[in-house]
């Protein structure tokens, strides 16, 4: 599957959608950006079940901004609408490979149930 742009108007329904959905955030003037875009759409060329996502963070500030992007490129990996990786920085093919295989892996019952818990860690807290 190759990458497609996301808007901020398909954004929550694009993540929250079943499956794993990658995002790479970033823009036209980044240098690591443009060496990591390459990879990203190599990369979406060998895992047709994930859908890989491209937000251009000039064109979509509101949108970088609700995400809090803070530096570009950033990657953020959705499974089932949770948001399972985020990482700022271009990563290598290897890298991006791993993080994939280690998101189809994920126990998603347990991951919700970690969730959870620590929800309820927090509200006890407070």
């Amino acid at each position: 599957m190759a990458t497609f742009d996301l808007t901020a108007d398909k954004f929550q329904e694009t993540v929250q959608a079943e499956g794993i959905t990658a995002v790479d955030f970033w823009a036209e003037w980044c240098g690591p950006c443009k060496q990591f875009a390459p990879i990203y759409e190599a990369v979406s060329e060998k895992h047709q079940d994930v859908r890989f996502a491209k937000v251009d963070t000039e064109a979509e500030q509101g949108l970088a901004s609700a995400a809090q992007i803070t530096s570009i490129p950033t990657l953020m990996v959705f499974r089932d609408g949770l948001l399972v990786f985020r990482q700022a920085g271009a990563l290598p093919a290897s890298a991006l490979e791993d993080v994939l295989e280690q998101v189809k892996a994920l126990d998603m019952d347990d991951v919700r149930r970690q969730i959870a818990e620590a929800e309820a860690q927090e509200d006890s807290a407070q």
